[in-house]
């Protein structure tokens, strides 16, 4: 064997996608212990290029960019009688923290990581699809489970771990928590010596952000700080002046979704669910007057650091928002580089703890996230790794109490946010009893026109009130009625009425007033009942904080001895 290459005596054949040996002999592959292994991998390579299903004695050079040392560096375990072909998905590998300063060499330790797979750097190449080199070192492609099994073999590999799907999880909150903007409270303060958030840079990694808000106007702001490296990534209804004083950066990751998931979405950071722009806002929005629901909360809408400024990334798409764990990665990625002080995280999936995010808080950045809308059910906090800050929902001092009056003029209190003088149910209708809310018990009862009294259905017993009355909500509007009478154990879930359109009224109340009402209707033979518009009401007769009904309750199941949720 004088040849640079590998001369092999062997009689086999392609079949597919697979290399069957019926004989093999002077088998030579430099040092590496896996002959069988290596001489496979480059058989099957020539003959798929050669187009050849039957070949014998033959000499096999390796491509001039393949360095034969670093492809051997991993253990081989492609053997050569299994598929080489299967189905290919999308695959996490983790490497930890980076070994170059230069990202695109970083860059370049992942091509040469998956070409000792591929045995082919443009096939490697066109696996991937992020390479995570700013803030950690990993990356993104489509594997097979053979071959991300080789990738976890590696000695520079940390993980490799199948690619999952996360989901996204007002005017008086933050003066609530003490954090007034214009008159601050004697024992506190804390907003004005935090100085409104000024020049915080917030990095939001959500759905996008609408940036026409009012909330993001960037009126009275000054230059953006000069630490700040992102940029503006236009787009589709988003352009470069989209971006602003407040918006300082947008970046959208969409190369991990299929065009079915992406339909009808912006191909920018432009947001189409909202939750992006509803989380920003949250966070970070600006002084807006003269803001209300429907007249009920009316006052000032602003972010609890309202002077900071925001950086979007864009990884949740469709209306329901979802997105991929590689995406929030190469958003995470891209972050810690561009300079962000805080990342906001308002997304997860069970099981999806983010470990990378601890090369952003090596770097100084503060890193908060939801923990989750599973309650009230216990161990169904999210994001739970011990260097991030774990948020949970809660209620505020602001109800909205709805007076409903009854044929024996007994008055009764729920909550609601009908507030529409249109809606022409402040006079007494028929009141019904359907037993429970579901589909059959509401078509055996004629509603139309009337206030409905009903209970979750029995199939969503085990269901969270805040899954199971969007269903019942929408069952009582197709069946024309006029109120629905929600009878649930809690009624911090009013978010939920704002799905109530059109004529109809919505109200929750506890059980106790739902056995008042129920009463009534077993001693009235034409029983009707009228409910008047919801009102705003604040202060200290409202019982606040408590935990809000959706928010995910600790511990968590991942690490059951760390305290968590971190705050409310």
């Amino acid at each position: 064997n004088q040849s640079p290459g590998y001369h092999i005596r062997f009689h086999g054949y392609l079949i597919g996608d697979m290399v069957v040996f019926l004989t093999c002999s002077s088998m030579y592959c430099l040092s590496a212990p896996h002959g069988w292994t290596c001489m496979g991998l480059y058989l099957y390579i020539h003959m798929r290029e050669q187009k050849d299903t039957h070949l014998t004695n033959i000499t096999l050079v390796p491509k001039p960019d393949m360095d034969m040392r670093r492809a051997f560096a991993c253990t081989m375990l492609l053997a050569a009688m299994s598929p080489l072909s299967a189905s290919s998905k999308l695959y996490i590998v983790y490497m930890g923290g980076k070994k170059h300063d230069d990202p695109s060499m970083v860059t370049e330790s992942h091509h040469d990581v998956l070409t000792s797979v591929f045995g082919s750097k443009d096939e490697a190449m066109k696996s991937i699809v992020y390479s995570y080199r700013h803030g950690f070192s990993g990356f993104a492609a489509m594997l097979t489970e053979s071959q991300a099994a080789t990738l976890a073999k590696c000695s520079d590999v940390v993980s490799v771990r199948p690619n999952i799907y996360h989901e996204a999880h007002t005017t008086r909150s933050w003066d609530f928590l003490g954090l007034d903007y214009d008159q601050p409270r004697e024992d506190s303060g804390l907003l004005q010596k935090a100085k409104y958030g000024e020049d915080v840079i917030i990095g939001v990694i959500d759905s996008g952000i609408w940036p026409e808000s009012r909330s993001f106007d960037d009126s009275g702001y000054g230059p953006v700080p000069a630490r700040w490296k992102g940029t503006c990534q236009a787009g589709q209804q988003f352009d470069a002046t989209s971006c602003n004083r407040k918006i300082i950066g947008a970046r959208w990751f969409s190369d991990d979704m299929s065009d079915e998931e992406l339909k009808a979405e912006y191909m920018s950071p432009r947001d189409l669910s909202g939750h992006g722009t509803h989380v920003a806002s949250t966070i970070a929005g600006g002084q807006v007057s003269n803001v209300s629901y429907g007249g009920l909360a009316a006052g000032v809408a602003r972010g609890g650091a309202p002077r900071a400024r925001l950086a979007i990334y864009k990884v949740l798409w469709g209306p329901r928002g979802s997105g991929s764990h590689a995406g929030v990665l190469a958003a995470l990625d891209h972050a810690i580089d561009d300079g962000v002080d805080v990342l906001s995280l308002s997304l997860g999936q069970a099981g999806s703890e983010l470990f990378e995010t601890l090369h952003a808080v090596e770097r100084g950045i503060s890193v908060v996230f939801s923990a989750g809308n599973g309650g009230p059910v216990p161990q169904t906090a999210w994001n739970a790794v011990p260097w991030v800050t774990t948020v949970a929902a809660s209620t505020i001092d602001r109800t909205f109490p709805t007076l409903i009056s009854l044929g024996n003029k007994q008055m009764l209190m729920g909550q609601s946010l009908h507030n529409n003088a249109s809606m022409n149910i402040s006079d007494f209708k028929a009141l019904v009893y359907t037993r429970s809310c579901s589909m059959q018990s509401l078509a055996s009862s004629n509603i139309t026109g009337k206030i409905v009294l009903c209970y979750a259905p029995a199939e969503a017993a085990i269901t969270p009130p805040r899954l199971a009355l969007p269903i019942v909500i929408n069952r009582t509007m197709e069946a024309g009625a006029k109120g629905l009478i929600f009878a649930q154990y809690d009624a911090n879930i009013l978010d939920i009425l704002t799905m109530c359109k059109g004529n109809m009224a919505c109200v929750v109340v506890d059980f106790e007033i739902a056995h008042t009402i129920l009463t009534y209707l077993d001693k009235t033979k034409n029983p009707v009942m009228k409910v008047s518009r919801a009102m705003s009401v604040i202060g200290n007769q409202v019982l606040s904080p408590m935990v809000a009904s959706f928010s995910s309750r600790g511990p968590s199941a991942a690490f059951p001895r760390i305290l968590k949720v971190s705050s409310l």
